[in-house]
């Protein structure tokens, strides 16, 4: 496979799980980086790293914005729920593992 190829595949599969994040608004982020160590913001954040990179001109606000289809503010607003104490729990364990390891 030729890299322009390659590329064309990747952007298409990383368009493909931003909709189907966007669609999948009951997931909450800490269940993400409970089950899979990364969310919406890290995707944003790489998003944002992959620009300036290329010399992109772009802030976090707005990779926030590409990935979340909406400002994180209102997205937040609409489907961000409070995390369950077990959640926050998980989450502590994950990280503590992940500074060790």
């Amino acid at each position: 496979m030729d890299d322009k190829t390659r590329t064309e595949l990747e952007a298409a599969a990383f368009r493909a799980l931003v909709q189907h994040l966007r669609e999948r608004t009951d997931v909450q982020n800490i269940e993400l980086m409970n089950l899979a160590g990364f969310c919406r913001n890290c995707l944003s954040k790489w998003y944002l790293a992959a620009a300036e990179e290329r010399g992109v001109p772009m802030d976090y606000d707005q990779a926030r914005e590409i990935v979340y289809g909406m400002p994180y503010d209102e997205w937040k607003a609409r489907h961000q729920r409070e995390a369950s104490t077990e959640e926050l729990a998980a989450f502590a364990q994950t990280e503590a593992g992940r500074q060790q390891g």
